[in-house]
């Protein structure tokens, strides 16, 4: 497909719209960065088997669809599924389903990477510890898991929070409804460990006419915690920050972990193919 016309996609996609094309500049380049970082880091398994879990508008498997003549997104509300079909058929090698359908046994283990991009820090913990399961089961036993989330601790946090800000002095999108903190709280998640917790607010969306999804914003999300999770589930190889992976995490904006199946990761074997992407150190 021409840019021209991957471009004309994109900008129909609810998401892409609002932030990869947004009028301010910072979050603008934020959101790009975080699709071309994610495009990297999958790069070295093209040719194989995507799942992108969490797809949202699908932005991201249009984005890739040179590297992978069979990808899947992968959502939880239906009509965001028949959306994607619609918007995107001119990308007859993608497909989306259902996250509740990753049970099926044509799943089990068909992936070569499995993407989740920002999705786990909306997620209560009892969707954490089933979408870490769905992880395990869909990857294939030599495949990749590849999970980004924000980095809302520390700095960042402090960076963020003026960005926003000013987004919602600018009236962009969801900004001028953003989350606030009390005091302590910033106080707390600004020198935030891996035991750091807050109340962390719970929003209910209605994703059908009997459906209400229950789900978190950014506000009091911890990285740290998570990653103690996705150790219990898969074995992390690396991590990442980005968009400056160099700052670390003190002024990241994001943080990755690119992670394989526990079976295999003390096997003789194992590949780290990924630890060669270019710009990633």
């Amino acid at each position: 497909m021409p840019k021209e016309s991957l471009e004309d996609c994109l900008q129909t996609g609810h998401y892409a719209r609002k932030q990869l094309f947004s009028r301010n500049r910072i979050l603008q380049w934020s959101h790009r960065s975080r699709f071309e970082m994610a495009r990297r880091m999958v790069e070295p398994y093209a040719g194989g088997r995507l799942l992108d879990y969490g797809c949202g508008d699908g932005t991201f498997l249009a984005m890739v669809h040179d590297f992978f003549p069979r990808a899947t997104g992968a959502e939880i509300d239906r009509a965001r599924v028949e959306e994607c079909r619609t918007r995107l058929l001119s990308f007859p090698a993608i497909n989306f389903t259902l996250t509740s359908d990753l049970a099926r046994p044509e799943h089990a283990g068909a992936y070569d990477v499995v993407l989740c991009t920002e999705v786990l820090e909306h997620c209560l913990d009892s969707a954490v510890d089933a979408a870490l399961e769905d992880f395990s089961r869909t990857v294939s036993p030599t495949g990749t898991v590849i999970i980004s989330v924000p980095v809302e601790i520390g700095p960042a946090l402090a960076l963020k929070h003026l960005v926003r800000t000013i987004a919602a002095w600018q009236g962009l999108g969801d900004y001028e409804h953003r989350e606030k903190y009390s005091f302590a709280e910033f106080r707390m998640m600004l020198t935030a460990n891996d035991r750091t917790q807050i109340e962390r607010p719970i929003y209910s969306s209605s994703i059908a006419p009997d459906v209400d999804l229950k789900h978190h914003g950014h506000k009091g999300f911890n990285w740290r915690i998570l990653e103690s999770k996705i150790r219990r589930r898969l074995a992390i190889r690396k991590i990442y920050f980005s968009p400056l992976d160099g700052a670390g995490r003190w002024f990241a904006s994001q943080i990755w972990f690119v992670c394989s199946p526990l079976s295999r990761f003390n096997n003789d074997r194992f590949s780290s193919r990924v630890d060669n992407v270019v710009g990633l150190e």
